[in-house]
Parts: structure tokens; C-alpha cells; sequence
């Protein structure tokens, strides 16, 4: 099992130093492997339903059910897999995964009724196992409280995009050039291949938490109200990639040149991987919760506009622009999770945060695609719109409850130049307070009480600005996190 790992701090975080963390590359490799096929996934169903039934509608309703289905079943994934270890779980995940993918195929071929398709895709979307979760908990309990996680998280989301540059890519390629059922073949191929592969690598997975004999509590992620905010987030986010999904192909389609539909979506893929990349390479200076709204302000204000695009240059250009904006929201969400979520909920939180993707895509899915058959593509690029201004304002409303809750720390002032006196802290302890070191706001006061005698200050995370209340022998003095 793995351990957090000691980082140089004084070296500038990036992508060189993070994959030289010993054990990376172990798992990132087939990490990479094993989830290249799920952006292989939607985008095969609604080619070959889309083909079968041809229907946009049809195919939109299966996609969507399996996008439901696999946004229920993630936590629960995430909660076994805390509990019994990644390979216990993926093993047989993938084995079923395989199985249900080929039955959903076969039956589309013999021109099943539409909700027969729908049944089908419930096992196909329940066993999409969640090996982009298991990755970004690998990498939390290796880099536990390190200044590098930031640029791991934005690491993953540049791995998660190229999978979606190259994914839908190749299924259209498969489903058009091929076979129509090409795509989901290779895609259960691959999954089950590359499952297999990083199941293997057991050295690296984080540590199991199932209760312990002194009757240790089980903390569940949705339990943090953190967590709950970024889920509602990611809503908007997963509703960007389905309503642009079905718009993309619906357009290509309308101007006919179905093949344009996998280069507008890689490019739309292409701008986040390129956000991706900066996002990992920038010392950010403003504290996560900020750049999450400034992110997502910005993904708003882009997917405003894409209902608009009359040609494959400018709607190329739009998405691209798109895409450059959802990084920032999807890297800064991510990696919030490690201070709002104890390890022993982590893998559990991720799960919930790609489910709710997964869900806002489905939904998405069945609105643009009803849109899109009624109206044509530029009703179905309303959606995308529609769900970031939704989810924008309860991001804004509720943006008090991402601040990170760093425990109290005693500062005493007998020690020399005032140092900080504390137990050992676990990682979400030390990241939570490196985050308020680097965001404080105002300015502790009131020296004067700190030189007297072993004076000791309780300094807590979050609290009015520039306040200090000096009473009896110590004073409180409260700093603030953005």
C-alpha cells in the first residue's frame, strides 16, 4: 500500500517533478490505458443507435441511461473500493463491463425496441468502473499535503482530456469508416484490456479503510457540504459535454459531413487539454475557491454563445474556447476534494464528483437530442448554456461552504520568534493550512500581547477578517480563507 511521500517545496511544483514521485509512472501508464475508452463510450452508443433507429431522440435516451446509470453507481463504487482495495473492485468490474457493452451492441444490431436498448444500457453504464477516480486517489495518498497536488490534479485533467480529444475521435472513426457497432467493441476492448493491466499494479494503491476494530466511525464523502456545492458544479459541467456531443454530431450531419463531427469535438477537447496543461504550470496566487468562479464565469459566458455558430470555423473556434474554460472549473474542483474530504471518503468524493458529470451529461444527452430532432443543432446548443448559468448561480450562493476547515493551531510565543506549537497533522490538515498561509487577508495584530510571558494564540482557519479578541493570558486571532 502507499504512503505520502516528502516534496522539495523550496523547487517550483510541475509536471517534471510530479512524474518523477517514485511510483507514478507505475500507475499513471495504465491508468491512462484503462480509461482511454470511456471517452470512447457515449459518443459510440449515439452513432450506433443513432444509425439503427435513426433517431437522435432514441439514441439520446440510451446514452442517457447509461450515463444515469453509471452516476449512481460510481459512489457506491467508491465507497467498496475505500473499503476492499482498487483491484478487488475493478477485477470484476470489467469483466461485467465487457459483457454488458457486448450484449447492448448485439442487441442494437437485431433492431431492438428503443427501451429494450434502455435496459440494456443500465448494466452497461452501472460497470463503467471508475479508474480516473482510483488515479486521482493514488495520487492523493502519495503526494498527502504537498504543494504538488494542485499540479497533479491538473495532471489528470489534461490526461482525462486527451482521452476525450482521442476518444470520440476514434469511435467516429470506427462507427463511420468501419462498422457502426466498431466503436463499442473496441471500447470494451480496450477497457477490459487496460483494467486488467492497472489492477495489477497493487504497489501503489492507496490504503484500504474498512472500520477497525476499535470501532473507528466511517465518514462518508456526501456528508461534507463542500463536496455537495461542487457536485451541483459538475452538473454544469457534465451538461456542457453531452449538449455538445449531440449538437456536434447533429451539425455535421446538417451540413453533410458527418466526419467534421470528431474534429469540432476534439478541438472543443483540445482547448481544456491546452487549459489543463497552463493550469499545472502556473503558481497560482489566488486561492481555489476564486478560481473555480472565475472559471466558471468564464465557461458561462462561452457556452452563451455557441447556439449561434453558423459554420465548422467559427463553431470550432467557440468550442475551443469552451473547452479552454472548463479546465479551470473541472482541475480547481478536483483538487478542493483533498481538503474538504478526509482520505478515508476520498476515492468515494472523486466518484461522486465524475458521476455528477456522467449524470449532467445524460440529462443533457435527452434534452439536446429532443431539441436537436424538433429544432435542429442550434437548439441543442441552448442546453449547455441553460446548465452553466444554473449552475453558476448556486455555485455563487453557496460558495461559503468551499472554504476549507483547517483545525486550530496553538502559537506559543515563549518559543523562539513565536513559533507554532501542534500535534502531528494528517495530510487534509497540512494542505488546509498551507492553503490559509497563502491566503490570509489581513494581518495579525496586537503584538504587544504576543510578547508577554509564554503567551499562547489559538489561531483557527476561518474567521472575520482582521479581527483579534485578546482575553486573559491569550488571544484568538482569526485569518481568513478565500
Amino acid at each position: 500500500m502507499t504512503s505520502a511521500v516528502t516534496t522539495d517545496t523550496s523547487a517550483r511544483p510541475g509536471y517534471g517533478q510530479l512524474l518523477r514521485t517514485p511510483g507514478a509512472l507505475g500507475f499513471v501508464l495504465p491508468g491512462f490505458a484503462a480509461r482511454l475508452p470511456f471517452g470512447m463510450l457515449t459518443i459510440s452508443i449515439l452513432l450506433l443507435v443513432q444509425h439503427t433507429t435513426g433517431s437522435y431522440g432514441s439514441a439520446g435516451i440510451v446514452a442517457a441511461v447509461t450515463g444515469i446509470s453509471m452516476a449512481l453507481s460510481a459512489p457506491l463504487m467508491g465507497i467498496f473500493t475505500d473499503r476492499f482495495g482498487q483491484s478487488a473492485v475493478l477485477v470484476p468490474v470489467v469483466l461485467a463491463h465487457a459483457a454488458a457493452v457486448s450484449g447492448l451492441a448485439a442487441l442494437a444490431l437485431a433492431d431492438a425496441n428503443v427501451w429494450f436498448l434502455a435496459l440494456a444500457a443500465v448494466p452497461t453504464g452501472a460497470s463503467v468502473p471508475q479508474v480516473g477516480p482510483m488515479v486521482r486517489a493514488r495520487w492523493a495518498a502519495r503526494l498527502e499535503g504537498s504543494p504538488l497536488l494542485p499540479t497533479a490534479a491538473a495532471f489528470e485533467s489534461v490526461t482525462d482530456e486527451f482521452t476525450f480529444v482521442v476518444g470520440p475521435v476514434l469511435a467516429t472513426a470506427l462507427c463511420t469508416g468501419v462498422h457502426p457497432a466498431a466503436g463499442l467493441v473496441t471500447e470494451a476492448t480496450l477497457t477490459l484490456l487496460g483494467g486488467l493491466l492497472f489492477a495489477a499494479r497493487r504497489a501503489s494503491q492507496p490504503r484500504t479503510h474498512a472500520p477497525s476494530a476499535t470501532g473507528e466511525k466511517r465518514t462518508f464523502a456526501l456528508s461534507h457540504p463542500g463536496l455537495r456545492v461542487l457536485i451541483l458544479a459538475f452538473l454544469g459541467i457534465g451538461a456542457v459535454f453531452g449538449g455538445m456531443q449531440v449538437s456536434l454530431a447533429a451539425f455535421s450531419n446538417e451540413i453533410g459531413n458527418p466526419g467534421a463531427n470528431g474534429l469540432l469535438y476534439g478541438v472543443f477537447a483540445a482547448g481544456n487539454m491546452i487549459a489543463g496543461i497552463a493550469m499545472g504550470a502556473v503558481a497560482w496566487k489566488i486561492g481555489p475557491r476564486r478560481r473555480l468562479i472565475l472559471g466558471y464565469v468564464g465557461l458561462t459566458a462561452a457556452a452563451s454563445v455557441l447556439w449561434a455558430a453558423n459554420s465548422v470555423i467559427l463553431l470550432g473556434a467557440l468550442g475551443l474556447v469552451v473547452g479552454l474554460f472548463i479546465a479551470p472549473a473541472l482541475i480547481t474542483g478536483y483538487t478542493m476534494v483533498e481538503q474538504l474530504v478526509p482520505a478515508n471518503a476520498r476515492t468515494e468524493a472523486f466518484t461522486w464528483l465524475t458521476g455528477s458529470i456522467a449524470f449532467g451529461q445524460a440529462i443533457a444527452v435527452i434534452l439536446a437530442g429532443r431539441l436537436t430532432d424538433a429544432h435542429g443543432s442550434t437548439y441543442g446548443f441552448l442546453v449547455p448554456m441553460a446548465a452553466t448559468a444554473l449552475a453558476l448561480a448556486v455555485l455563487l450562493t453557496l460558495r461559503a461552504k468551499l472554504a476549507p476547515k483547517a483545525p486550530s493551531r496553538i502559537v506559543n510565543s515563549s518559543a523562539p520568534g513565536g513559533e507554532a506549537t501542534a500535534g502531528a497533522e494528517t495530510g487534509a490538515e497540512a494542505a488546509a493550512r498551507t492553503e490559509v498561509r497563502g491566503e490570509v487577508r489581513g494581518e495579525v495584530r496586537g503584538e504587544t500581547a504576543a510578547r508577554t510571558g509564554s503567551t499562547a494564540a489559538t489561531i483557527p482557519s476561518a474567521a472575520p477578517r482582521d479581527r483579534v479578541n485578546e482575553r486573559g493570558m491569550g488571544h484568538r486571532v482569526p485569518v481568513t480563507v478565500d
